[in-house]
């Protein structure tokens, strides 16, 4: 009778999974930092992940009967894509821009998010069922849920989008700075 393989069945399957988990979380941070202009960490970033990543393929290969560590492999990459994006949702990097359209009541709004800090742009529009304010703020992401409660609670029913903002300068952001306008050099 043969002895049960404890490495190949039950421990690498662990360890690719565990491996598998922290190179996958640090490649999902690499591109969102990249993405999110903070560009000096990606190549640190990249370089712990590729190294766990071909260690963890070195043992793979070394033990090819072992199909739980595929199963490992395959579970621990799903595992780090889903912490990677939670704790990129925790740092919550990145700029924001609202677009605000009222048929009533934008002033009254704008006033409300300028108090909480917000810096806001108002321009008069005309929408499918006459003249409507379209309110303008960028902001930092991690000020998303603060400043859609304050639309909210003006108007539970307001129509706004976001999108992601590649760079801003020169405005009010928030009560914590205002970004201004740096010189070019010659």
């Amino acid at each position: 009778m043969e002895s049960f393989d404890w490495y190949a069945w039950v421990i690498l399957p662990i360890l690719v999974f565990i491996a598998r988990v922290a190179d996958v979380t640090l490649g999902t941070l690499r591109i969102v930092f990249t993405s999110r202009g903070k560009r000096h960490l990606a190549p640190v970033l990249g370089f712990v992940e590729v190294f766990i990543w071909i260690v963890v393929v070195s043992q793979i290969v070394s033990n090819m009967h072992s199909y739980p560590a595929f199963v490992g492999y395959a579970a621990g990459f799903a595992m780090g894509t889903y912490i990677g994006l939670k704790i990129e949702e925790k740092l919550a990097i990145g700029t924001l821009v609202l677009r605000i359209i009222l048929p009533q009541g934008g002033e009254e709004l704008a006033r409300d998010l300028r108090a909480a800090g917000f810096g806001v742009t108002i321009v008069n529009g005309e929408g499918a069922s006459g003249p409507v304010k379209l309110l303008y703020s960028v902001i930092k992401r991690r000020e998303l849920r603060r400043i859609t409660d304050i639309i909210h609670q003006h108007n539970p029913k307001t129509f706004f989008s976001v999108e992601e903002v590649t760079s801003a300068e020169s405005g009010v952001f928030n009560n914590d700075y205002m970004l201004v306008r740096r010189p070019h050099k010659k």
